[in-house]
């Protein structure tokens, strides 16, 4: 039976301070304590259940943590300032001046960049390779090779990492594999298939309300403690703490992840379907069109469906602009980076959240100007939101 993370998530329990059903929130910096000596123990990471100062940890980042690696199936997680706040510490722990990692070309813009423009300058190099085939991967390994980095679904143009095989080859050559699952919670459970790390934007379908920026990194405990620990954890000294009002916050969306995530499938699956009818160039895990739908099966947990990303490539960028803000006029979704919203978010990814790629790169991995990336909401009538955009498409002369 493939594994229930709703279920893990349901099944904790928290009370607040005063019987509260949601967990009291810690709106405190800094904890007193009754001896000089719990001070220090708590210092060195020794006192269970005693709090020194929130940069190191809260009660709410704690209680968050918690649900997370639940639902990750981890043994821990600590949560951060946002989703690069989660990624950079993970990377600078792994890796020092010398090592080298390899990464899928098709990533966040933002990941990109740190991976490209700024880790170079730490003496620490990356490989950008098509994730999709195992043998590129195992090619380009050397002996300072430390970590693989993807993403589950990749970001803009919706590859599907082999998870398995990937950790497989992480396993045969000791390194580590570190997963974005960001664009796929709940469908996939990377740990489960053998990441090592795994690491979300909470700003995004987890969080689901766009008012919140934060990351997690869900791992073994001993990791997680030395990402913490205060002589030289990344996530420690680097300070990329989450504010305890905005955990308790992301909590409290969790808890309908699962209803969300069955809805934003539902409807991106019947929109991909309608619009691959009309010839159009669409990619969505979930057609059989897509070549990595038969994989992502394999690995998916099937009740929350493919997920909520899809991409329509309309061929221009004038088209990709105009069809965008007229969408916008007629109130199908908002022309807007990020993803997750309860309303269709889309853009040109090749302009805006994946820039930072120079456009020869774009080019070669395929990644066109007419390409529209959209995160589908949660519209009660998907089929009344198709015929508003099949117009806007006639309008346009897309169609």
């Amino acid at each position: 039976m493939k594994y229930k993370p709703a279920d893990k998530i349901q099944d904790l329990q928290y009370f607040g301070e005063f019987g509260g059903v949601n967990p009291s929130i810690s709106d405190s910096s800094t904890y007193t304590f009754l001896s000089a000596k719990t001070m220090f123990d708590t210092f060195e990471g020794n006192a269970e259940g005693c709090y020194l100062y929130s940069r190191h940890s809260s009660p709410s980042n704690l209680y968050l943590g918690e649900a997370l690696a639940a639902m990750e199936a981890t043994e821990s997680a600590t949560v951060t300032a946002s989703g690069m706040g989660a990624i950079t510490p993970v990377l600078l722990q792994l890796c020092d001046s010398g090592d080298h990692i390899i990464s899928s070309r098709t990533i966040y813009g933002g990941t990109y960049a740190f991976m490209k423009n700024f880790l170079p300058r730490l003496g620490i190099e990356t490989s950008f390779v098509d994730i999709t085939k195992i043998e590129a991967v195992e090619a380009v390994i050397t002996l300072q090779t430390k970590v693989i980095f993807c993403e589950t679904v990749s970001n803009p143009l919706l590859e599907i990492a082999n998870l398995t095989a990937l950790a497989q080859l992480a396993k045969k050559h000791n390194l580590q594999l570190v997963v974005d699952n960001t664009f796929s919670p709940l469908s996939i459970s990377p740990a489960q298939l053998g990441a090592a790390v795994v690491i979300h934007s909470l700003t995004k379908f987890i969080n689901g309300s766009s008012d919140t920026v934060g990351g997690v990194v869900c791992a073994s405990a001993e990791f997680i403690d030395q990402l913490r620990n205060v002589n030289d954890g990344a996530c420690m000294l680097l300070g990329s703490t989450m504010d305890s009002m905005r955990s308790a916050s992301v909590l409290k969306n969790l808890r309908t992840l699962h209803i969300r995530m069955h809805k934003h499938s539902e409807n991106a699956m019947y929109l991909a379907e309608q619009l691959e009818a009309l010839g159009l160039k669409t990619v969505y895990p979930g057609l059989k069109s897509h070549k990595g739908n038969a994989l992502y099966q394999e690995m998916m947990n099937e009740e929350y469906g493919f997920g909520g990303m899809l991409t329509l490539d309309v061929g221009s960028l004038d088209k990709a602009n105009t069809l965008m803000e007229l969408m916008q006029e007629r109130n199908l979704g908002y022309l807007a980076v990020s993803l997750g919203f309860y309303k269709t978010l889309f853009s040109a990814p090749g302009s805006s959240t994946s820039s930072e790629i120079p456009e020869e790169e774009q080019q070669e991995m395929g990644l066109s100007d007419g390409l529209i990336r959209f995160s589908i909401g949660l519209d009660n009538h998907i089929d009344r939101t198709f015929q508003m955009m099949k117009t806007c498409m006639e309008e346009v002369g897309i169609l």
